[in-house]
Order: C-alpha cells, then structure tokens, then sequence
C-alpha cells in the first residue's frame, strides 16, 4: 500500500490531513507526524499573551481532526532523506514514505542582528505566547506607575501588531504599570500595504497609549537597551526594555537544510510549484516552509489565509499522486485581511463586503466567524461554537 507521510500540524498540515482522508480511495497509508498533540489556530495565539485561559479554545487535539485509520506520530522531524524516502524523528522511529508533504511552518528570523536571538521572546507557538504572558507579567509586578515596565515589540507586520493589541488589552485589564513600544524598520506599520489600513491601524494602536517608531530598523540588543538605527556618521537611538517581543521575519526550519530539494539559499524555505511539487516529484511543500509558485517571481504569500487554501489542494495531489493522476495547481486568492487589535479589529478589502477598510462591531465579528469556522472546517461546530468568546 502507497505511503502517504505530512509532516506539521498548522493550517497546511492539518487542512491537508482533512482533504486527504476525504479523497483518499483506501489505497494508501496516511502518517501525520508533529512536534504537538494539537493543532494550534496560530493566527489567535496572541490571545494567550493577554488570557492564558484561551489556550484551551484555540487548541484542537488532533484525535479530533484526523480519522481512525491515520496514524499520527509526535515527534520532532530531524531530517529528510529524498534518496531513501525515509524521515528521521528525534525520539521515535525513522518512517519511510513513497509520498511526501512538508508542512513545518517557518522559524523567526533574527537577520544576524548582533544580540537579537538572546535577548528576545518569539511568537510562533503556544509556548511562546505562554512564556510572554509570564515575563510581562513579572516585569510588570517588579514595576510602579511612576517607573512602568517597559515592553516593546519589533516588527509590526500581522503578529506584531496584534500581539501589540493583546499587551495593551492585558495592561488595561489588570491596570499593570506597563509602557508599550512598537518598532518598525519601514516607514510605516504594516508595511507595503495600503495607507488607509496602515492609518486605521495606527489610529487604534495609538488610542491605546502605544508608542509607535518607525523608519529605523533595529540594529543590535543587549541586557537592557535596543539600539534603533545608527550608522558611522549619527549615533543609534537608546530604547531602555523589560521585554522584547521579536516577530520581525521568517525563515526556514534548519532540520529541512540537508533535505535534497532545491531550496532559497538565503531563506532555507523549499521551493514548490503551483501544485505544490519540489524538484523531488515525491516531496510536496506547502505553508510557511514552502515558497509556492504563483507566477514569474511571485509566490503565495506566509499567511494563514493562504495555507488554508493550498492546504485543500495539496491533500488531493497526495492522492492523485498516489493512484498516478494528473495534478490540480492552485492559485492564491486574496480574501482581504482582518487584523485584531485587542477587543477592536480592523477589515480591508473583504470580498464579502462592499466597502473597503472598516473597524468596530463588523470587523470585530468578521474576525471571529473566519477563525471559528476553520475550527468547525478541521474539528467540529461544536469546537467552534465553544471557542467563540474567547476569538
């Protein structure tokens, strides 16, 4: 019997999983192997930094995904071998595979930033938004209103400003003495997005008593002080810090390094075709570990909104690549962004709606209803109903 092995259990693991068993004619075995028991709704993980308690309503355990005759593994994948077709594990046995779909997610990016890795906290899983919680917690108990603990957040893409929003939201909730900063290197927060939703953005986030510096990029850190800019002719500018919070970019997971896949060389993220095939015909990518081809040098953008939809795809090419079937390519189509900050939100450019950038109650709601119905889409209503309070 074909065997059929996806490695991650994001949006791109666990929506393929979902398609695959629908499609899937009994002819092959499905392995699906990941770090976690769980699926994680990651584009709600900031929620955790302000209410750990919603941990438990943006985790689905994957018993509640995937089918009785999927087995799943969690384990650590620690390499990739093409020739043999085998995946080694840290603390489990190798699992051989004829088919393949690399869904890892991404690492963050530190760009070599002198200090930057040591001294910062990361956003990419629920530990991470767990172990925030805590240090700004504790920076806050050490603190007064007259000397606030000082957080600050570098990188204002989607996860920085909405964890943004969550640290104002938790300041507020327990009145702690905390001073938010927002550090962006580009000229303005949410980069290379339109002005009336980068306006909308900031209007909120300044409402909440943030404090925004754009333009400059961090250029090194150490135990108490971010260095902000600089060069040979002005000196870098001082940020004093408590905490610091790194979401400023992507790159590869470092197991997949010697995987023999043609990859970016600077990112380490593989490089896939519109459906979703390396240059190993037998090794699929998708999501954050994949650059997926969306047109002369263009590809699907890191977002949750995009996995999801490849994720229907590329579990049916597992299946057809089973039984030796043509392939199915996929476009990326941009559905519009809603961004949390706090208990507000901001839409833009919603295909659903006919208006372009809004806030308040609709954007509010709209976010809610996107990430409750993935939860039904990957478990069930009744997840998604339950979890709905706490979007």
């Amino acid at each position: 019997m074909t065997q059929v092995v996806v490695l991650g259990a994001g949006y791109a693991g666990a929506g393929a999983i979902t398609k695959l068993e629908q499609v899937t004619d009994g002819s092959v075995d499905i392995t699906w192997i990941s770090d976690d028991d769980y699926h994680l709704v990651l584009h709600e993980a900031h929620r955790v930094i302000r209410d750990p308690n919603a941990r438990s309503k943006i985790t689905i355990p994957v018993e509640e995904i995937k089918s009785r005759d999927t087995r799943f593994v969690e384990s650590h994948v620690t390499g990739v071998d093409v020739d043999d077709r085998v995946v080694s594990l840290r603390d489990a046995d190798d699992v051989d595979y004829d088919y393949l779909l690399v869904a890892l997610g991404s690492a963050t990016a530190f760009y070599g930033i002198d200090g930057l890795e040591a001294h910062s906290l990361t956003l990419k899983g629920l530990d991470d938004a767990l172990e925030i919680h805590d240090a700004v917690e504790s920076a806050a108990a050490d603190a007064t209103h007259a000397e606030p603990a000082r957080v600050v957040v570098g990188g204002a893409g989607l996860s920085g400003i909405q964890a943004t929003g969550e640290l104002a939201g938790y300041r507020d909730d327990e009145g702690a003495p905390i001073e938010l900063t927002l550090v962006e290197g580009l000229d303005e927060i949410f980069p290379g997005n339109d002005p009336s939703v980068q306006s909308a953005l900031r209007e909120r986030l300044e409402a909440r008593d943030v404090n925004i510096m754009c333009g400059d990029f961090i250029s090194s850190v150490d135990d108490d002080v971010i260095y902000v800019g600089g060069g040979e002719d002005e000196p870098a500018t001082e940020l004093d810090y408590d905490v610091l919070i790194w979401t400023g970019g992507i790159t590869g997971q470092e197991e997949l390094a010697d995987a023999d896949v043609d990859k970016d060389e600077r990112s380490n993220r593989i490089y896939a075709d519109r459906d979703f095939q390396t240059s190993d015909p037998r090794v699929f990518a998708i999501g954050d570990t994949a650059l997926v081809e969306q047109g002369p040098d263009d590809v699907a953008p890191p977002t949750a909104q995009a996995a999801w939809q490849a994720a229907d795809v590329a579990g049916e090419n597992l299946a057809r690549a089973a039984r030796g079937e043509p392939l199915k390519t996929w476009t990326y189509d941009d559905k519009g962004t809603v961004i949390s900050i706090g208990e507000d939100a901001v839409a833009h450019d919603v295909d659903v709606v006919p208006f372009g950038t809004f806030g308040g109650f609709g954007a509010k709601a709209l976010k809610k209803f996107i990430a409750a119905r993935w939860i039904a889409d990957v478990s069930s209503v009744g997840n998604a109903i339950d979890a709905w309070s706490d979007l």
